[in-house]
């Protein structure tokens, strides 16, 4: 059954949302189809994150990875990645936004995954998604796993948004600019954060997409949200004190964005085969629509 847009059931305030972006991020392939660490499944576990996207919405506006899309480089992972990926998103409509992290190497990832020399230049794109401006940022650190981003990079992101977009821009990035309550991210956060902050102040930032922390986390930078992915290969087990927190197979996700003119939301999808309820379906919202805005207030809000 082909999945209902959004747009085709409005019964609140709200307007549809003009964009809807799918956002992942981190799934950290490895050559030849090996687990991570011998024991996660990561290719797996994305082709059920895959499964899940295309079920979530017919058409977004663009699919945004934030990071880690190979856990070593390896040129081979990113091809794997890629085969994976792309047959999905033609599907949909929507191109596919590759960001990198710091397990990413950029030679490899430009030449496996966007047809470039095999150089260390930074990983960085403009896309106009219909009015909604999207700037991917690379805050990879060559032979480093923390982030950072140079004078050159804060250049050319000051002159894009010197000029706004009719949407807005939404920054995609690896590295969040938000602290963790997890020390051993400490070491290995973004720098340069006040210069960033310096830049995107008072222009038509309106989000920043991000991952690196494999697990779902949102807060405020300059006066911008945040929203960080959780990952796709294996997430963080923060229910344990912080000291002690390690990686687990369980609780995958990302999220779906909707963009509207007063606000932007950021929905967890968790990657799950759990039981589900069967009460609410297209024919009940069907049903729905039929009825006048108090038809529908007696049908489901009044108390029994």
């Amino acid at each position: 059954m082909p999945v209902p847009s959004d747009s085709e059931f409005v019964f609140g305030r709200h307007d549809p949302a003009s964009h809807v972006i799918i956002h992942v991020s981190d799934p950290h392939f490895l050559a030849n189809g090996v687990r991570l660490g011998g024991r996660f499944d990561v290719e797996s576990n994305f082709a059920r994150t895959l499964e899940a996207i295309r079920a979530v919405h017919p058409h977004p506006a663009a699919i945004v990875i934030t990071g880690d899309l190979a856990d070593l480089g390896e040129p081979d992972a990113y091809r794997r990645l890629r085969r994976a990926v792309e047959p999905v998103a033609q599907e949909l409509a929507a191109p596919i936004v590759w960001v990198a992290g710091n397990h990413d190497e950029r030679p490899a990832l430009r030449e496996g995954l966007l047809d470039l020399p095999p150089t260390q230049e930074p990983v960085t794109g403009v896309w106009d998604l219909d009015g909604l401006r999207l700037i991917a940022l690379d805050t990879s650190v060559p032979g480093w796993h923390h982030g950072d981003l140079d004078a050159g990079q804060l250049s050319w992101l000051g002159e894009i948004l010197s000029e706004p977009a009719p949407h807005g821009t939404l920054l995609a990035m690896h590295h969040p600019p938000l602290p963790s309550h997890l020390p051993l991210f400490d070491i290995l956060e973004l720098r340069h954060q006040d210069e960033l902050a310096a830049v995107i102040r008072d222009t038509d930032v309106r989000g920043i997409l991000a991952g690196h922390l494999h697990y779902s986390s949102h807060g405020t930078f300059a006066g911008v949200p945040v929203s960080v992915a959780s990952a796709t290969c294996y997430t963080i087990n923060v229910a344990r004190p912080a000291a002690d927190v390690n990686g687990m197979d369980a609780a995958q996700a990302f999220q779906i964005v909707h963009v509207r003119p007063e606000t932007i939301t950021h929905t967890v999808v968790p990657v799950t085969d759990a039981p589900t309820g069967d009460h609410f379906s297209l024919e009940w919202l069907e049903r729905m629509a039929r009825l006048s805005p108090d038809e529908r207030l007696e049908a489901f809000s009044r108390k029994r």
